[in-house]
């Protein structure tokens, strides 16, 4: 079998724009990736074209000397585009071998662990300012069976806060612990944007609430304010979806950055990647709980590790999203009583369709988060849940 051609596609999805790849091979069967790179898309597209004539001709059975070969013969090495790239292709390839063999991607690496993952929910809060806001929206979230929530309470700070907004982000957190009770994680978001001391006296702050993680709370530019941050926080540490590599992720586990770990099928290498990852983890006695808000070829890829991986713990899944997604794949997630189930379809389990992702060109999108607009994910009117099993299926909601 060889590798014919291969196309890319850029559909706009309101918070980001996806990248997907789609592989044709002489045998007749393809296979899909998704390297989504919010904000670098166009660089992220200059290296699929790299890689793309490297591969043409190759073998796609083959799927770890293709992906050591991108690797080794990229002079700059690592990085969130380049390592894009290579797991769009690397989940293609899987993909590929799977429909081949007629197996799902879970069976290709070691077979089922589970058949269910318990999930956490991110992207209930959309448009949601103040602490009475989030409280209604996840009051609606958990009656839906959600029993994990996870949100950014800090709006535009970064590196320090005011008090008056350090404040403000801890009423936040206070009024949906009330709001849901005890028997709901709260999941909170640093996304990597606060110093050290300010970290610390946020993660002090949390305590009370009895958090399930606080995630990324310094930025990724040093592994050395990570750790020093977990070793004073009294509340979990979660961090880890802006490392590109295992050998950076050999570091991070040795310098004791966080309690769980998060690398992205879309940017860490691709499937055997988190597979490494999780091994490497696993000898540290951490769990594995991927970063995944990306489209619906990342979750099936993410869908798919979480059935093998022993110490995967949960699944990051985006409530909801623009209706357009639906068209775009035939993805089919289902939720029951708080887990996803894991599909059992060969390969990555969903086929591309080409002319709906044509329907949605690429737009250029700003980063949100110091800009005031960070809860403003989703367009108003044009939102909806997107998997089977939601008490509301195939209704239509400005947010939750």
């Amino acid at each position: 079998m060889k590798i014919l051609e291969v196309k890319k596609f850029t559909v706009f999805a309101y918070r980001t724009n996806y990248v997907f790849v789609k592989i044709f091979t002489d045998s007749g069967i393809t296979g899909i990736g998704e390297g989504t790179l919010e904000y670098k898309e166009n660089a992220l597209l200059g290296a699929l074209e790299d890689a793309i004539h490297v591969i043409i001709g190759q073998n796609p059975m083959e799927i770890e000397r293709i992906v050591n070969d991108l690797y080794r013969e990229s002079y700059w090495r690592t990085g969130p585009v380049l390592m894009s790239a290579i797991s769009a292709i690397e989940m293609a390839l899987w993909d590929i071998k799977g429909k081949f063999y007629k197996a799902s991607i879970y069976d290709l690496i070691g077979g089922k662990v589970r058949s269910t993952i318990r999930m956490y929910a991110n992207g209930w809060f959309s448009g949601a300012k103040e602490p009475e806001q989030f409280a209604t929206a996840a009051k609606k979230a958990v009656s839906l069976g959600i029993s994990a929530l996870k949100w950014d309470p800090f709006g535009s700070a970064y590196m320090s806060m005011t008090r008056k907004e350090f404040f403000h982000a801890i009423a936040i957190v206070e009024a949906v612990r009330a709001a849901v009770g005890n028997d709901v994680d709260l999941l909170i978001e640093g996304h990597g944007r606060f110093n050290v001391s300010t970290s610390c006296r946020i993660a002090n702050a949390l305590k009370p609430f009895d958090p399930f993680f606080f995630e990324e709370p310094t930025p990724p530019d040093s592994l050395d304010a990570i750790a020093e941050v977990r070793s004073k926080s009294p509340i979990p540490i979660a961090a880890g979806e802006r490392i590109y590599g295992i050998h950076q992720f050999q570091e991070f586990l040795d310098k004791g950055c966080a309690d769980y770990v998060q690398p992205d099928v879309s940017h860490c290498g691709g499937i055997m990647a988190i597979k490494k990852m999780a091994a490497m983890a696993e000898t540290h006695y951490i769990s594995v709980a991927p970063h995944n808000p990306s489209g619906p070829v990342a979750n099936a890829a993410t869908l798919q590790l979480a059935g093998n991986i022993s110490n995967f713990c949960i699944l990051e899944i985006m409530l909801t999203d623009v209706t357009w997604r639906k068209e775009l794949t035939t993805e089919k997630v289902v939720f029951d009583n708080g887990d996803i189930v894991i599909p059992d379809k060969p390969g990555l389990g969903l086929d591309l369709d080409e002319i709906a992702c044509s329907s949605h060109p690429f737009q250029p999108i700003d980063l949100r988060h110091y800009k005031g607009t960070l809860t403003n994910i989703r367009p108003s009117g044009s939102t909806s849940f997107y998997f089977d099993g939601l008490p509301v299926q195939g209704k239509e909601i400005d947010t939750l």
